[in-house]
């Protein structure tokens, strides 16, 4: 039976900050391979959810560099993932950034509508408004407004859920 356990937003803005400067060795790091912002994303996420989903193909894993789901690297599959997850593991609801969270995630888009990078909330202050941390370019607390992009969207982790029994 699937049970909703929560999702620890304070776990995943610690783990953020811990590592938004730095790797964890625990990962591959994908800056050489299009980027390693998603999959520090989805370590923040899996530091407050403590869940995966095996699910092949259409989960959200993490094993090692040759044994992982798309959606733990891959900005539109992340996305997919966290919106349409009704099993095990985080779920996301879209949102606006006005009822955004610390450990909700915000994703950047081109003109075209294409998402290209993946964002964590690590806090909000009322002169610089949202702070983020993020790898590709690392990051750490900051300001969202700092960054260019032409549209964003935003996704608020709703909980989450494990098997139990």
């Amino acid at each position: 039976m699937l049970i909703e356990i929560g999702y620890d937003r304070q776990k995943a803005v610690e783990y953020a900050k811990r590592w938004a400067l730095d790797r964890n060795p625990a990962y591959y790091d994908f800056s050489d391979l299009g980027g390693d912002c998603t999959n520090f994303i989805s370590q923040c996420v899996y530091a407050g959810s403590g869940v995966m989903n095996f699910t092949p193909t259409f989960g959200w894993y993490y094993n090692s560099l040759n044994d992982r789901s798309p959606s733990w690297t891959g900005v539109q599959f992340f996305y997919n993932f966290m919106m349409s997850n009704d099993g095990v593991g985080p779920y996301g609801v879209s949102t606006d950034s006005y009822n955004l969270d610390y450990g909700d995630i915000i994703q950047l888009g081109n003109s075209n509508g294409t998402y290209y990078h993946t964002l964590l909330v690590c806090g909000y202050t009322p002169q610089q408004g949202i702070l983020i941390c993020a790898h590709t370019n690392d990051s750490y607390m900051r300001p969202l407004n700092t960054y260019y992009y032409a549209t964003a969207r935003y996704i608020h982790i709703a909980g989450v859920r494990k098997w139990q029994g």
